[in-house]
């Protein structure tokens, strides 16, 4: 590669697609990535971590590539010389209206891969397998406290985000019929949680998202939020999840809400030393074991007939 197209590729690919009609959706983007929409049109831009050149990837179409790639899909007809053209142009104007920029930090090639897959995905309001196979109401995945809090991809597994301590998607989880389950290919695991509000006082921590809003529709607590480990924790996992817990609003309470096996003990071991090692004398920890089942999931389907959640809650804020 010569240092024209070098230089055209590590130039900031956001600020050219503002200037044909893209606008940032900063509710979307993130320090690894940036999504930015023309009427039905996204876009996820994001940089490589060798040189720092800028690639985007079309959500609906599956385009993808460099500025150069960009430039040809927007202004169709034009060989590599009349890109370059086009580019020492636009490059030698005064910026265009969307200037002011967040930082976008490299990511690793699987991660950024794994994000733009996972944002790629849709947010449904439903589930069959979720409804049907375990049991979940669909007033519990609607509701405010679990909305947008999974998705799903084009086989039609439900998708649990795992976010790392930046807050970042860093992989997800994946359940569907047939008994499958799965990790994104590519990810690291991080912590699921669920949408929160300041006055949360419980902080319910299980082996799966499943299990999880399980524990959510058999015991309806209004104050508690909800997390999942995605079984045995990583390293990285554990400095997550005590970041997650020192952030706990005063006087909360850490509930290690694991399976009902020897493998689950030991997370809930896990989970008591990270409550101890945390430097929060206000909270409390306490375990809670499904009792006539493995897991919460496995109690729930033998009590089909509990009411879901209540529907009106305050608006979360999401963590």
């Amino acid at each position: 590669m010569d240092d024209e197209l070098l230089r055209f590729k590590q130039t900031d690919l956001r600020q050219y697609a503002a200037s044909v009609g893209f606008v940032i959706d900063r509710r979307e983007s993130s320090r690894g990535s940036t999504v930015m929409r023309r009427e039905h049109e996204k876009l996820i831009i994001s940089r490589k971590p060798d040189g720092g050149v800028y690639t985007w990837w079309d959500v609906h179409s599956e385009d993808r590539g460099t500025i150069v790639d960009f430039v040809q899909r927007e202004k169709p007809g034009l060989n590599l010389g009349g890109v370059r053209k086009e580019l020492r142009a636009w490059m030698g104007l005064p910026a265009p209206a969307l200037t002011e920029m967040p930082a976008l930090l490299p990511t690793s090639p699987d991660l950024g891969d794994v994000r733009r897959r996972y944002f790629g995905m849709s947010v449904p309001s439903n589930h069959f397998y979720l409804e049907d196979e375990r049991a979940i109401p669909v007033a519990t995945l609607q509701h405010w406290r679990f909305a947008g809090r999974f998705r799903v991809d084009e086989y039609g597994a439900a998708v649990f985000p795992h976010f790392d301590v930046e807050n970042e998607v860093c992989g997800y989880e994946l359940k569907n019929r047939g008994g499958f389950t799965g990790f994104a290919p590519g990810g690291r695991k991080g912590l699921w949680l669920s949408n929160t509000v300041a006055h949360d006082r419980r902080l319910i921590l299980a082996e799966s998202g499943i299990d999880a809003i399980s524990h959510a529709v058999l015991f309806d607590d209004p104050s508690a939020r909800y997390g999942s480990i995605g079984g045995r924790p990583t390293t990285l996992q554990l400095e997550i999840i005590r970041k997650v817990l020192v952030a706990m609003p005063e006087s909360a309470e850490i509930v290690a809400a694991m399976d009902a096996n020897r493998a689950g003990r030991e997370l809930a071991d896990l989970i008591e030393a990270l409550y101890g090692s945390c430097g929060r004398d206000d909270l409390t920890f306490r375990r809670h074991e499904p009792e006539g089942a493995k897991d919460w999931n496995d109690l729930l389907k033998a009590r089909r007939n509990n009411p879901p959640l209540p529907a009106s809650s305050p608006e979360p804020r999401v963590a």
